[in-house]
């Protein structure tokens, strides 16, 4: 029955912040949540239909959200914001705005976008989730590309991470979890800086998921 809980909501208000920053009425509140993952589903599917080559993916860390009664501040940590976000004098950023602002009900508000670039990507879960996940859609074996991952992460001077990936890996018929870990990740630990992620990737053999705990410093 143990580790079941999300591992960011456990440590919501202790070692983890929310990304969405607003108040609202009760009746509003449902709205504004939706409006909130749209503008995240919605920045994601830029990012990866804008990526210059094939084989970068966006990087995107995490995406905050403030609200104001007529404006929308929204923060977006990238790992390799010169991919494809700062092109031609920022026309990148605001070809984006109009994206997010038709998607978005309301017409009235103002919408403001930054990008910050994050100094060291790979300790990032979701930016190594979209690693792993591009090795599995070239096929790429599922243990390799897990040491690789830890590899990477390890060499950004994590405390500790651990990778899971269930599904029908590599193939096989009957679906199944396999996990690797490097240092230590006491997910019990409500003091312990731990960040993570869950990422589905769909492959020629299904859809597989991933999970990224990452103990920071």
């Amino acid at each position: 029955m143990a580790q079941k809980i999300n591992p960011l909501g456990f440590r919501l208000g202790v070692t983890q912040n929310d990304r969405s920053h607003w108040f609202a009425q009760q009746r509003n509140y449902s709205k504004d949540l939706r409006e909130d993952q749209k503008i995240r589903t919605c920045i994601e599917n830029y990012v990866r239909t804008h990526i210059k080559s094939s084989s970068n993916y966006g990087g995107i860390a995490r995406v905050e959200i403030r609200r104001k009664i007529d404006l929308i501040q929204v923060k977006i940590y990238i790992g390799f914001p010169n991919l494809l976000l700062i092109e031609g004098r920022g026309q990148g950023i605001e070809k984006l705005r109009n994206d997010v602002l038709n998607m978005l009900d309301s017409v009235d508000r103002k919408l403001h976008i930054a990008i910050e670039k994050v100094a060291k990507p790979y300790r990032k879960p979701n930016i190594l989730a979209e690693y792993i996940a591009l090795q599995l859609e070239k096929r790429v074996p599922f243990r390799k590309t897990m040491k690789k991952a830890i590899e990477l992460a390890e060499r950004e001077e994590v405390e500790g991470i651990q990778i899971q990936i269930a599904g029908h890996l590599d193939g096989k018929e009957i679906a199944r979890v396999e996990w690797d870990r490097g240092g230590r990740v006491p997910l019990q630990t409500i003091r312990a800086r731990i960040d993570y992620c869950y990422y589905p990737v769909q492959t020629i053999y299904g859809v597989l998921g991933i999970k990224i705990w990452i103990l920071e410093e």
